[in-house]
C-alpha cells in the first residue's frame, strides 16, 4: 500500500483546476517546468539560509508539487497532449526536483552528508527502477514502500517536525538510515515488477 493508490481521489479533486488551466492554454510541460522551478527555488532557500525553522516550507511545497505533478499527467491524458519530450521532461523533472528539495538536509546540524547523498542516490535509483519496469512491461512501476508520494509525506512531515521542534535534528541521521533501507526495498520491489514477479 502506497499513497500512489490514492491518486484517483486526488485527481478528482483537481479536475476543475485542470479544466481551468486548459482554458488558459497551459500545457503539461508548463506545469512540469513550474514544479521544477518551485523545487529549485525552495531548495536554494533552504540551502542558503539552512535554519531548521525554514523547513516548514517543505511540506507546503511538496503538497503543491504533488498537485502540479498530478495536473500535468491529467492534462496530457485528457487533452491528448502526451509526447516523448514531455515524458522525458517529466521523469527528469521528478528526479531533479527530489534532489533539489532533499539535498538541503545536508545543512542540518549534525547531519551526515554521506548518508544524505546515499539517500539521494537511492531516491534516483527507485525512479530508475520504475522506468525500467515501464520499458520491459509497458507499465511504470510505482511499487513502495517509499515511492515519490510516500517520500513527500515522510520528508514533509520531517520538515514540519524540524520547524516546530529543532531538537529533532539530532535524530536526522537515524531518519536517513531508515529512508535508505526503505528506498532499497522500493528499488527491489520495482525490479521485481520489471521481471514479472510479485512486488
Amino acid at each position: 500500500m502506497t499513497l500512489y493508490q490514492l491518486k484517483p481521489f486526488f485527481q478528482a479533486l483537481l479536475k476543475p483546476v485542470m479544466i481551468g488551466l486548459h482554458k488558459h492554454h497551459v500545457t503539461p510541460n508548463h506545469i512540469t517546468l513550474i514544479a521544477m522551478a518551485l523545487s529549485f527555488i525552495t531548495g536554494a532557500v533552504l540551502t542558503i539560509f539552512s535554519r531548521p525553522g525554514l523547513f516548514v516550507l517543505l511540506p507546503a511545497v511538496l503538497m503543491v508539487r504533488m498537485a502540479l505533478n498530478a495536473l500535468d499527467g491529467m492534462l496530457a491524458r485528457e487533452y491528448n497532449q502526451t509526447s516523448r519530450h514531455g515524458a522525458i521532461l517529466n521523469e527528469l523533472g521528478d528526479v531533479l526536483s527530489d534532489v533539489a528539495l532533499y539535498l538541503p538536509f545536508i545543512m542540518l546540524p549534525d547531519s551526515n552528508a554521506s548518508l544524505v547523498l546515499i539517500m539521494l542516490f537511492c531516491t534516483v535509483l527507485t525512479e530508475f527502477g520504475g522506468v525500467v519496469a515501464q520499458t520491459l512491461t509497458g507499465v511504470r512501476s510505482h511499487a513502495g514502500p517509499l515511492g515519490k508520494s510516500d517520500r513527500a509525506l515522510v520528508f514533509g512531515a520531517w520538515g514540519l517536525g524540524l520547524a516546530t521542534w529543532p531538537q529533532l535534528a539530532q535524530w536526522s541521521n537515524a531518519m536517513w538510515g531508515i529512508a535508505i533501507i526503505l528506498l532499497v526495498w522500493t528499488f527491489v520491489n520495482r525490479c521485481r515488477s520489471a521481471s514479472g514477479d510479485e512486488a
